[in-house]
Parts: C-alpha cells; sequence; structure tokens
C-alpha cells in the first residue's frame, strides 16, 4: 500500500493514514488501501483494539481529495460517496474497538472518518469539521447522519449548515471527541486505552459494542432485549468462566477470546 500504513503491536494494531504532502486527504485509492487494511484487522483474531490516525503533525485527514472530485459527473459523484460509505460502514463494523487519534485536521471526509470510530480523542491542535458546504455541496461519507446522532440535531445543524472549523476544546465540549491532549502525548494515551481495553474480555467488549450499536435506533424495549440476550449469551463462554473465577480467586484472568 502506498498510502495507507497498517502496523501491529500485539493485541492493537495502528492504522495510518500516511498521504502527508496532500495533508492526508482521501482520494480513491486511499479509500481502496484503507479497505484493504480494514479487512486486514477484520480477519485478525488476534487483534482487540484499533487505532487510526494521520501522518505528520498538521492533519489527520484534512477532507477528501478536491482535486480529484473538481471533474466529478453526477455518476461518478454517487461511484465515490459510495466507495466511502463502503469503507467507514465496514470501518464502523470492525467486531472490536476503533479510537481515532485526531492529530491535526480533521474535515470533511476527515471528520467522517473519525466519527465511524468507537472512540475519538484529539490533540490541542485539532481542528474539526465538515465545511462541504463552502464547496456547495454537503458531507457524502455519513456526516449528516453519524454527526447528528453523536452531537445532537441542533449542534450537526449549526457545524453543517456553517462549514465553519472548531478547535478541539470546542470539540469536547459539545462531545464531539472525548479528551484533548497535548500533540506528544495523543498516540500514546490512545495506545493506553488501546492496551486496557485488550486486557478485557474480548468477546465481552465485542457484544457490548454490538449491542450499543445495534440498539442506538431500536425503541427501548428493543433494546433491553438485545443487552439481556447478549448478557445470557455470555455465561456460556469460556472467557465468563475465566473472569470470574479469577475475580474470586484475585487473580488476574487470563482470556482467550472464547
Amino acid at each position: 500500500m502506498d498510502f495507507v500504513r497498517l502496523e501491529l503491536d500485539g493485541a492493537v494494531a495502528v492504522i495510518t493514514i500516511d498521504r502527508p504532502k496532500a495533508l492526508n486527504a482521501l482520494n480513491q485509492q486511499v479509500l481502496r488501501e484503507l479497505e484493504e487494511a480494514i479487512t486486514r484487522v477484520a480477519h485478525d483474531g488476534a487483534l482487540r483494539a484499533v487505532i487510526l490516525t494521520g501522518a505528520g503533525e498538521k492533519a489527520f485527514v484534512a477532507g477528501a481529495d478536491i482535486g480529484e472530485m473538481t471533474q466529478y459527473t453526477t455518476a461518478q459523484a454517487l461511484i465515490f460517496a459510495q466507495m466511502g460509505h463502503r469503507v467507514l460502514a465496514s470501518l464502523e463494523a470492525l467486531q472490536v474497538p476503533t479510537i481515532a487519534a485526531v492529530n491535526g485536521f480533521a474535515l470533511g471526509g476527515g471528520c467522517e472518518l473519525a466519527l465511524a470510530c468507537d472512540l475519538i480523542y484529539a490533540s490541542e491542535k485539532a481542528k474539526l469539521g465538515v465545511p462541504e458546504v463552502t464547496l456547495a455541496v454537503i458531507p457524502g461519507f455519513g456526516g449528516t447522519q453519524r454527526l447528528t446522532r453523536l452531537v445532537g440535531k441542533a449542534r450537526a445543524k449549526e457545524l453543517i449548515f456553517t462549514g465553519e472549523m472548531i478547535d478541539a476544546a470546542k470539540a469536547k465540549e459539545i462531545g464531539l471527541v472525548l479528551e484533548v491532549l497535548p500533540a506528544a502525548e495523543l498516540l500514546g494515551h490512545c495506545r493506553k486505552v488501546a492496551g486496557t481495553i485488550a486486557k478485557r474480555g474480548p468477546v465481552a467488549v465485542s457484544q457490548a459494542k454490538r449491542v450499543i450499536e445495534h440498539g442506538a435506533d431500536l425503541p427501548l424495549k428493543d433494546a433491553n432485549e438485545l443487552e439481556r440476550q447478549a448478557f445470557a449469551l455470555l455465561f456460556g463462554t469460556a472467557d465468563q468462566r475465566e473472569g470470574m473465577k479469577a475475580f474470586v480467586e484475585k487473580r488476574a484472568a487470563e482470556f482467550k477470546g472464547t
């Protein structure tokens, strides 16, 4: 892959968009390579968490590649949007938790990419936004929907209608990011969170992610039924027996993912 790096660190994978001269902008090749990296991660049963970040100090992903998009017809724009939706949906569908380490500009498609992750942490230098209306288009990779679900309809409308960037502190204030850290500490913090997750029961974490994601769009009664079924299902796993036995014996559990 030319523009995406996949590194494995024990049970944690780090995916880096590596196109710094273009501020890691997303074109069709980057999306294809990102999809390949996600596919590799999805088939690695030893992984427990994934961190997504951008190369260099300036950008996480500054957006889609406007130079490539300038000549798109309506049909080509639809194909590009479909590709973006497919790739981000595959990221969102990973059974392990995903963490966005937003180290700089996360605009347009870059903000949408972060929104497809489970947890978002940002550098103090980060700038986030969905400025597509300044180009007379709208977010095309799920931003209108994921942003609304994360920060609420009014805040999402404000960001999308104005197209303005916000700094990391404001992003935290409105719930777009979880924590803001010094740039030098961002990736280390994300690795620490990923390492903590990796120590937990992997089947339980996966089920928790599934229930949260699927239950969010269901009536409370149906969502609670999802939770009850998953809770009961986990009592048929070896990890559950190990976890509770380790607790009683006052020792660290050794989970196998079964």
